[in-house]
């Protein structure tokens, strides 16, 4: 089996060497042992259950919140050649019955899906005919209340064991206390597990804090002392904006993201920063996840995240490749009291959180009891201003929501359009004879895409159709409709906004099942998390890589000797240092010579004079190690005979 992995890693991967423990995790899972992997960021994680997967007969189930990243795994699988399909929020009936399927006689070795979609019958009952080789759970930390991204769905992960009781569970991630680590263990009912646990410090990433007033001026001092690619990390979309163009002013090459921006400019910015042709991206919290650029040298933050997992992992995406890297933290007294200030308002009044969950029902026209698992596009500020809610606390009512397991929220990502035959092809040749001017574009498909329209979903671009067939692009999507009206075809046009889910039938919001004692906790936890934050970037006391390890858990000693309290510490060591020794010569001299007055000491201590050498005189002076004569003279004190 060794021989098999390490061909799996060279021949589908790329890699010639695995990094860390991912050969050690590897192994655990082939030998059947539940496994809790602890990789911070950059560690890896995907491998640990990719290689596993493709090295057994059977399918890999990989459980993930984050729509957009299952589907660049999806993505990056098929173009080596991998068979991966994705199951989430916004797809059809129709769609999710056809993956299924596939997923049980299709020879798929990958299938991703969303936590909501676990406790479904059609997904229970489909799951139980699949030949499951492993169950992966990413970002596992979702499962504890304890942890800063709770997901009840993600209790459902145990109920599914029973249907595959011999399958081991890979639970990953890349942030998590020993609590949070406890109570995975304990929710996916893991037995006899192996844990690995990589360290959370990163001997080439330098943290600093950097107290500032114009965190600007500070973030382009940074920038010019430090060259190479670079992420700055801001609150909001309208200051990625601002950042991005002040810099370009200065010549810096930068660019703005977010999730506000439509999917092609976000594609194009991505890009382009990916290629170096832009250095600096501004981003929201919206950039980073499941890119994997190993040159970044510098990530700036000029507003403080909510806790310091949040910090760690966006800090962590600098000097990947294992060259030195800068994390650099621009804050002041104004930002602790603003981040307090936040976490309490995280979790709203239970009235207020009743009150959104109303307007939601009113807002997509739903009757009490129906539209379980229904997708709608979703705009925060165009929804909270329709009901003059305020933008920022409706945010927070529906993170409430989510958490209750009630609704679920995926930020805006690309999903385009995918088709499937749904008909034998000699029922489609009878549309094709009765409708003409269909038979051009089912001609091209076919040629296009081949038989797999026939058994599986596909993804398609309608402007290269459009551009194939010399029509626009309007007539393209006309006509795919029209093939999906006639029941010949499901067509699923592309998404790029955000998207809603109700994970259960509506119900009577003031009958809302909200769990007020967990909500409570929660709540406590946030502002624990905020003040660990604050504690980071206020602290003067020890290494930020040591604060960091200390926060997850790790015991250590050892300081970085890079980050900004380890530099500053070794400065001062070396001059007390030096001011220790050069008051011991004073006193050697005093006491070989008598009396001195000033240049004849400077003479004898063979150094110039200087406010440093005058300030120590005057500490010894202060201390009664020496003493002056009225005429000016320096003599040894009965105190500094004994030193």
């Amino acid at each position: 089996m060794e021989n098999r992995i390490k061909e799996i890693l060279r021949e589908t991967f790329g890699y010639e060497t695995f990094r860390s423990v991912q050969k050690e995790v590897i192994e655990a899972v082939l030998s059947k042992q539940d496994t809790l992997a602890l990789l911070p960021t950059g560690g890896g994680k995907s491998l640990c259950y990719q290689i596993p997967g493709l090295a057994q007969d059977g399918i890999c189930l990989v459980i993930s919140p984050l729509i957009a990243l299952m589907k660049d795994q999806v993505d990056a699988l098929k173009s080596k050649g991998v068979k991966a399909a994705a199951i989430f929020s916004g797809m059809s009936y129709r769609e999710i019955d056809t993956t299924l399927d596939n997923c049980i006689y299709g020879d798929f070795k990958f299938l991703y899906v969303s936590p909501e979609r676990l406790k479904v019958d059609l997904f229970i009952e489909r799951f139980k005919q699949m030949n499951v080789n492993l169950i992966a759970v990413d970002e596992a930390h979702c499962i504890s209340q304890w942890g800063y991204d709770f997901r009840p769905q993600y209790l459902e992960i145990a109920e599914i064991r029973q249907y595959h009781p011999k399958v081991p569970v890979l639970a990953l991630t890349a942030s998590a206390t020993p609590k949070v680590c406890e109570d995975i263990v304990e929710k996916l009912l893991m037995k006899n597990e192996k844990q690995f646990h990589q360290s959370f410090a990163r001997e080439n990433l330098s943290f600093s804090v950097r107290l500032v007033e114009n965190k600007f001026e500070k973030g382009v001092e940074v920038l010019s002392r430090v060259p190479g690619s670079a992420i700055w990390y801001v609150r909001n979309r309208q200051g990625t904006h601002q950042i991005a163009k002040s810099l370009q002013r200065l010549g810096i090459t930068s660019a703005a993201y977010h999730a506000g921006m439509n999917m092609a400019d976000r594609d194009a910015v991505q890009n382009s920063w990916m290629k170096n042709q832009v250095r600096v991206m501004v981003s929201t919290n919206a950039f980073g996840m499941g890119i994997d650029k190993p040159d970044v040298r510098v990530v700036l933050h000029s507003d403080l995240p909510e806790n310091l997992e949040n910090y760690y992992q966006e800090a962590g995406r600098a000097g990947r490749d294992g060259t030195k890297a800068f994390a650099v933290l621009m804050s002041n007294e104004q930002d602790f009291e603003l981040l307090m200030n936040r976490a309490a308002l995280v979790y709203p009044p239970i009235e207020f959180i009743k009150r959104v969950y109303q307007c939601l029902a009113n807002y997509y026209k739903l009757a009490v009891g129906s539209n379980m698992f229904s997708s709608f596009d979703f705009v925060y500020h165009e929804f909270a201003n329709n009901y003059e809610l305020g933008v920022l606390e409706t945010f927070y009512a529906l993170k409430v929501l989510e958490e209750e397991g009630l609704i679920s929220l995926n930020e805006s990502f690309y999903a385009p359009s995918r088709i499937h035959f749904l008909v034998d092809p000699a029922r489609l040749y009878e549309v094709q004879i009765a409708y003409a001017n269909l038979d051009p574009l089912v001609k091209v498909l076919l040629r296009t895409y081949g038989g797999n329209l026939f058994s599986e979903y596909l993804s398609i671009q309608e402007a290269k159709l459009a551009k194939v067939l010399e029509i626009r692009e309007i007539d393209v999507i006309s006509r795919l409709r029209k093939l999906a009206e006639l029941e010949v075809m499901d067509y699923d046009q592309r998404k790029d906004k955000p998207q809603l889910t109700f994970l259960t039938p509506r119900y009577d919001a003031g009958k809302l099942p909200l769990n007020f004692k967990r909500i409570e906790a929660r709540r406590e936890l946030t502002l624990d998390h905020a003040k660990s934050m604050v504690a980071y970037a206020h602290q003067n006391k020890i290494c930020r890589t040591q604060f960091i390890q200390e926060y997850f858990g790790e015991e250590t000693d050892s300081q970085c000797g890079i980050c900004d309290w380890c530099i500053e510490n070794k400065k001062s060591t070396g001059l007390a240092l030096e001011e220790k020794n050069l008051e011991k010569k004073v006193v050697e001299t005093l006491s070989q010579f008598g009396e001195l007055s000033e240049k004849e000491l400077l003479e004898r201590l063979k150094v110039p004079g200087s406010e440093k050498l005058f300030s120590i005189l005057r500490r010894m002076e202060d201390s009664d190690m020496i003493s002056s004569t009225s005429e000016g003279k320096y003599l040894i004190s009965n105190h500094g005979k004994f030193l």
